[in-house]
């Protein structure tokens, strides 16, 4: 029978080796990814938010574009139809997100190439300001998936590298959160230039 003493020092023992371990740091680091995925989310919604205005504001001088202006509205209600909550990010999931969203950046990069023809519009202040925000949010989105991919890869050493890989199977039984890739339809082609 262990005496008191005994008990509490294993106590102690097993609290710093839990501790050490990833006790605190895997939930730590789940909260993380969380946030980070929050602000992607952010971001790609002040893009699906800019977008009513850009439509409107092209549609106003160039009105027979409709099938571009169309499907630029199309794309946006395919992208903010899928959501996402960090606890349902699978790799299936993740990708339908990144395809949709894809969908949106092509759309809106032919609507901007389309308002190359129209020189009054591209000279209108609110679509240069629409565009300029367009673009600011485009970095955003950038940093927002930087930071989402930095938090993922320090959770997943945590619940797949020992030490903290032994308290997660022991206590949390996480397992590793997917990650972004290069799906979008255009990134493995390489650019073509004509001249």
């Amino acid at each position: 029978m262990n005496s008191p003493r005994t008990s509490l020092a294993l106590a102690a023992t097993a609290a710093v080796l839990a501790t050490g371990c990833g006790y605190q740091a895997i939930p730590q680091g789940e909260n993380a990814v969380g946030a980070a995925w929050a602000e992607v989310e952010n971001q790609y919604q002040r893009r699906a938010d800019l977008v009513p205005n850009l439509v409107a504001t092209v549609k106003g001088y160039a009105s027979h574009e409709k099938e571009t202006l169309q499907a630029v509205v199309d794309a946006r209600a395919r992208a903010t139809g899928v959501t996402l909550s960090v606890n349902d990010l699978t790799p299936e999931k993740l990708k339908q997100f990144e395809e949709a969203q894809g969908q949106l950046k092509s759309a809106l990069g032919r609507l901007l190439a389309v308002s190359e023809n129209y020189p009054q519009l591209k000279a209108d202040g609110t679509f240069r300001d629409l565009q300029a925000q367009l673009e600011g949010t485009e970095n955003r989105i950038a940093i927002a998936r930087r930071r989402y991919i930095e938090a993922v890869r320090a959770f997943n050493d945590l619940v797949t590298v020992p030490p903290s890989s032994w308290t997660n199977s022991l206590f949390y039984k996480k397992q590793a959160k997917p990650q972004f890739t290069a799906t979008a339809p255009d990134a493995a082609k390489a650019p073509q230039v004509k001249f």
